[in-house]
């Protein structure tokens, strides 16, 4: 597919790993992707609102490869249990003002029909990326994780920086101005990795749980792009409550490599309405969508409530922070993948 508006600056699969218990979040990286620093949480940092959270499943370690393919290569890469990203706004009068706070829990993207089956491998693939993480994100440090890391532990699963990133928005619920808002994020995450996002336009398209990554009657002979849809919780059930959002991507294995293909990101309209009544609540609802766009492209979690992927928003952490743009500058370095 080519043209739709470009941001170039230049993100799970079917279920299969087996349970992770809960644990505090710790990742083991490679001797290439060194730990982040502790978190400030741990080290004594208050939390933003005193709302108590739901236990986080920790990163997967990079330790951990792929079970056997059943069917040998190339295989889908499967990726760890769901995670929920939770909002929830409470007014509370600080010094004559309202104050909201959001709840946040992250969750991937998962699908129960990946295909055994593809679209011609190397479609968009260049010779070289088409882009890079800005050179001052060597000088950010901070804590970062990852969703999936490669099956000999060499690095995280990432999109090929060689070709762009396609995504399609099903518009239905969206609240106003919600274009701007996502196009402000999608900005955000383009810059920090170096990938490229084209935005290919509407589609009626539903947020599925079971989407396929392939589907050629709808988008022709290639990967399904990126999914972004505005639901509520009466159309996506994974919604109800003070779940804000969700997003995930789905990866091929190939030649023992990984690389993510496709993904989606489901966001409630109805709680970012809400959001946006509030005292900068544009600020924070983009965060909002910012940060289901940093689990697209492979970060998970951290405990520590300076990053933006700290699962409880602080209203004043609505971008990403420098432990967010480390992870982000490794996740636009991946290597390219012509393969698939």
């Amino acid at each position: 597919m080519s043209g739709g508006q470009r941001f170039d600056g230049v993100g799970g699969a079917p279920g299969g790993l087996p349970p992770v218990p809960p644990a505090v979040p710790t990742t083991t990286y490679p001797a290439a992707y060194p730990p982040p620093p502790a978190s400030a949480h741990a080290a004594g940092y208050p939390p933003p609102y005193p709302f108590v959270l739901e236990a986080m499943s920790p990163p997967v370690p990079s330790s951990r490869a792929a079970p056997p393919a059943p069917f040998g290569d190339p295989r889908f890469l499967p990726l760890p249990p769901a995670r929920r990203r939770r909002s929830r706004v409470v007014p509370m009068l600080v010094a004559g003002a309202i104050l909201a706070a959001v709840l946040l829990g992250g969750r991937s993207w998962l699908s129960g029909a990946l295909p055994s089956y593809g679209p011609p491998a190397g479609l968009e693939e260049a010779r070289l990326p088409l882009g890079a993480p800005p050179p001052e994100s060597v000088l950010d440090t901070g804590a970062y994780a990852f969703s999936a890391m490669q099956p000999d532990g060499s690095g995280p699963v990432t999109y090929s920086p060689c070709r762009p990133i396609h995504y399609v928005v099903r518009p239905d619920h969206a609240p106003e101005g919600a274009d701007a808002l996502l196009a402000a994020a999608v900005e955000r995450v383009a810059h920090a990795t170096g990938l490229q996002f084209v935005a290919d336009g509407p589609t009626d398209e539903a947020p599925d749980p079971d989407r396929a990554a392939y589907q050629p009657d709808r988008y022709g002979k290639r990967w399904a792009p990126v999914l972004i849809a505005w639901s509520n919780a009466a159309e996506t059930p994974s919604l109800a409550g003070d779940v804000a959002g969700t997003g995930g991507s789905a990866a091929l294995t190939h030649d023992g490599r990984s690389t993510y293909v496709t993904g989606a990101v489901t966001i409630d309209a109805d709680e970012l309405t809400r959001l946006l009544a509030t005292p900068n609540g544009r600020g924070v609802a983009t965060g909002v969508i910012t940060h289901e766009l940093g689990h697209l492209v492979g970060l998970a979690h951290v405990d520590d409530p300076t990053q933006l992927m700290y699962p409880t928003t602080n209203m004043a952490v609505t971008s990403f922070a420098a432990g967010d743009r480390a992870g982000l500058a490794l996740l636009g370095a991946g290597a390219c993948a012509r393969d698939v």
